[in-house]
């Protein structure tokens, strides 16, 4: 939080965090409203009857469900985390610094959730995304899919829920896949790959209404990535919602009309270098035919940018779009290569979700050169 504070950034956008799943998978979690004990700094600090008892009566919702699937010690380890993470949040106040959440769209097969509630899902159909530039074989991901009509009657309850929960830790958070409130891609039960899949319509605007009625207004960001239609971006401009622009996308010769293409920006994206499914912008940059990296260093031109290194001008291109937010990610700062990065769509291998931060990566001469990055573009927040 300090080298944040340090290097200018006014936010810190994370994975989601509740405990990894399958694969090390942030995605497939064993619940959507509980927190990654892993996380914790003390995670022996002893916990009062009092403290339990109010957590319960908060967290009522889903805590029983949780403490069934976790065992005897899930509600102590929660307070815990709440009390680390009320700290953590007073900090950053202090600091200037906001965090932004993710919230995955899928709960994970054999979750607390899909246990506790399972006429809230789908039978034999499962989540899964259409071919794309990630793979050709599409992704399968095989979370259960929502049975919105079962959760519309009842009143959306269990999203209501949910929002409340990540409104509760986090300042900002970007909902996972939003392309499938408008359509989803439902894969049938044991099929070899996703090619097999179709989309379905999904339940629009209402689950948010929902939960606007009861909770008033929330600061979202719609994942609106891949096969992204008019009716999607409708959907997400009706809900008053960001979007996001990829920087690695923005020089596809096929896509000349891509909304990731530099001139095509908005005020009401959030820009990023690459996301978690991307490879390193450095990796990136050093995988480019010719021709693609002559046009990126054509865009550098135009903008005014140059860098000893091609990262850092990729950065500082990021920070000079209209978009209203720029994200970097670390591994970006860091310069680091295709070892570093996070993961990769579709594939299961035991290098995804693994890189770590090294102690004492973060320097002081690499805050004062995202500063330098982030004031040159206009950036820094105001004193």
């Amino acid at each position: 939080m300090d080298w944040l504070a340090d290097a200018g950034q006014s936010w810190w956008q994370m994975l989601p965090l509740g405990p990894a799943g399958e694969g090390g998978s942030p995605y497939k979690s064993p619940s959507a409203f509980a927190a990654d004990p892993a996380l914790l700094a003390e995670p022996d600090a002893s916990v009062s009857g009092a403290e339990i008892d109010a957590f319960r009566d908060r967290e009522r919702y889903w805590i029983g469900d949780w403490e069934r699937y976790s065992g005897d010690d899930a509600v102590a380890d929660q307070v815990r985390f709440d009390r680390e993470w009320g700290a953590l949040r007073a900090y950053a106040v202090e600091r200037g610094v906001r965090l932004f959440g993710d919230m995955p769209i899928y709960v994970a097969p054999g979750s607390a959730d899909h246990l506790a509630h399972p006429e809230l899902f789908q039978h034999g159909e499962v989540a899964g995304a259409p071919p794309d530039k990630f793979t050709d074989l599409g992704q399968l991901w095989g979370n259960p899919l929502y049975d919105w009509p079962a959760l519309q009657r009842r009143g959306y309850r269990w999203w209501v829920e949910r929002l409340r929960r990540t409104s509760e830790l986090v300042d900002l958070a970007r909902i996972d896949h939003f392309r499938a409130f408008v359509a989803y891609w439902s894969v049938p039960a044991g099929a070899p790959d996703a090619r097999a899949g179709r989309f379905r319509r999904g339940p629009g605007r209402a689950p948010f209404d929902a939960a606007f009625r009861e909770l008033g207004e929330l600061s979202l960001v719609a994942e609106n990535l891949g096969k992204i239609t008019p009716a999607v971006e409708r959907l997400r401009r009706s809900l008053g919602l960001p979007g996001m622009a990829v920087l690695q996308f923005a020089f596809d010769p096929d896509e000349p009309a891509s909304p990731h293409r530099l001139e095509r920006h908005r005020e009401d994206d959030i820009v990023y270098t690459g996301t978690h499914d991307h490879d390193t912008i450095r990796a990136w940059w050093e995988s480019l035919p010719e021709d693609i990296r002559a046009d990126v260093s054509a865009a550098l031109d135009r903008a005014g940018i140059s860098d000893r290194d091609p990262w850092w001008a990729l950065i500082r291109l990021a920070f000079a779009s209209p978009g209203v937010v720029a994200i970097v990610q670390l591994q970006d700062v860091l310069g680091l290569g295709g070892e570093a990065r996070m993961n990769v769509p579709g594939l299961v291998d035991e290098r995804n979700w693994s890189w770590r931060l090294e102690p004492g990566a973060l320097t002081g001469e690499l805050a004062a050169r995202l500063r330098d990055a982030t004031e040159e573009a206009g950036r820094l927040p105001n004193p």
